[in-house]
């Protein structure tokens, strides 16, 4: 398969990205910025549409673009933080590029949610912090963050959204949601006063929290696609 040529890819991958982009929007997750993307082998994976997340249409393709080099031409920049993040971690299948309102106003302050409640669980100890506004749009710039991401499923950047990554692209999505979820919480306390008094999840409790059993990622990816054009 080339790595340019988009219309080599399994359908079934084509019309999960679009799904994935349009459940970010329909969740509020995303506006008219973001991207998603998954795995299609050691050296590739499929970029959505260059739009706005929530508005792609049924059909819409996305791009191949590989793990290691050039963007292709209409591809956007930020798309190289998905490159380094595959080129590291073979464990990853699936990275969200998005800005969830609560994760954006929480950075924006300089903080990252902690482990407060059973979604908050997934990101012990806490999410990282990239703490520079501007847009990272070299590869220069994504490494440096990816560093600072190293083997945590999310980045954090101030004022500027986050990056997600999982082993599936349904589970980045399903844990944007929960980093959200935290980022509420996690205003919540702020805004009574209990920031710094409220209870966080210990190591132990957390890590037996975070759990994907009993159809945790299936449901949440349902709720997040319901009534999705292309749903099955």
């Amino acid at each position: 398969m080339s790595t340019t040529d988009s219309r080599a890819v399994n359908q079934t991958l084509q019309r999960l990205v679009r799904r994935a982009a349009r459940a970010l929007g329909r969740t509020g997750l995303a506006h008219a910025y973001g991207h998603c993307s998954v795995r299609l082998d050691e050296n590739s994976m499929l970029i959505c549409a260059a739009m706005p997340m929530p508005h792609i249409p049924p059909g819409a393709p996305g791009t191949v673009v590989p793990v290691k080099g050039s963007l292709p031409q209409g591809v956007l920049g930020e798309v190289r933080l998905h490159q380094q993040i595959y080129s590291r971690r073979p464990e990853i299948s699936g990275v969200c590029r998005s800005m969830p309102p609560s994760v954006m106003a929480l950075s924006a302050l300089g903080h990252s949610p902690l482990p407060r409640h059973g979604m908050g669980s997934y990101f012990w100890p806490k999410v990282p912090l990239w703490p520079d506004v501007q847009l990272i749009r070299d590869d220069d710039r994504a490494e440096e963050a990816v560093d600072l991401m190293g083997n945590a499923p999310a980045l954090i950047m101030a004022g500027n959204g986050v990056v997600v990554c999982a082993d599936s692209l349904e589970k980045a999505c399903v844990l944007t949601w929960f980093l959200e979820d935290a980022a509420r919480i996690e205003l919540e306390a702020m805004r009574c006063g209990l920031a710094t008094s409220g209870p966080v999840l210990s190591e132990k409790a957390a890590k037996r929290r975070a759990t994907w059993g009993g159809g945790i990622a299936e449901r949440m990816w349902d709720h997040m696609t319901n009534g999705d054009p292309e749903s099955a």
